[in-house]
């Protein structure tokens, strides 16, 4: 990912708390066939391995899995971005030599990818994403909530991958690269705006 050092984002715990931010990841691995992507979403350990470990699973009928992976695979975390208009920018009415822009945050993590099958840990990561995305939940449903029988065939209907990062790229691109008062236009534009993710990002464009 092309990072200007302006944008760039190097604090793991930042980092960390980006990935986590994100719902569904991408994963993209390089096989023979080509490259090959799945959303799917991820749980990020960073007290597994160097850098932390990337956990979730893909359907077994997704042909992915049988590829064997060239090099490192990549798994993309896109977060909040917005569209910046010209017209928030004071300099415009000054010189008028403004352009749109998109402002948005966003992880590349890579590493080597493993699929496995072993039924104990499909079950520990299948747990693991559903207490998550369960946890906010006040009726928050539980993988034991389901007869055993029925959750161990869906187990054989899917395959772990696990990443063990190696490096990652991270991107704030929040206006950095503006003048103040160009900064606190878009914060202004993007707050007045319907979208909810638009007034989200505003929250954290730097005054």
């Amino acid at each position: 990912m092309y990072t200007p050092e302006v944008f760039a984002e190097h604090d793991l715990l930042e980092i960390a708390s980006m990935m986590r931010s994100v719902g569904l990841a991408t994963l993209v691995t390089h096989s023979s066939d080509g490259l090959l992507a799945t959303p799917l979403p991820l749980l990020f350990h960073e007290d597994e391995g160097e850098h932390g470990v990337l956990h979730g699973h893909i359907a077994r009928a997704n042909s992915q899995w049988k590829f064997e992976a060239i090099g490192d695979a990549m798994a993309i975390f896109q977060g909040l971005n917005a569209y910046v208009s010209p017209v928030w920018y004071p300099s415009k009415a000054e010189n008028g030599r403004v352009v749109p822009t998109w402002n948005y945050l966003a992880v590349h993590a890579y590493g080597p990818v493993e699929f496995y099958e072993d039924p104990d840990r499909l079950l520990e990561v299948v747990s693991a994403l559903t207490d998550r995305f369960e946890g906010g939940r006040f009726d928050r449903w539980s993988v034991q909530d389901a007869p055993p029988g029925y959750i161990e065939a869906q187990l054989r209907g899917i395959i772990g991958v696990r990443i063990p990062i190696r490096r990652f790229d991270a991107k704030k691109k929040l206006s950095q690269n503006q003048p103040s008062p160009n900064r606190s236009g878009v914060k202004a534009g993007l707050s007045e705006s319907d979208r909810a993710e638009d007034r989200a990002l505003a929250r954290i464009i730097p005054a």
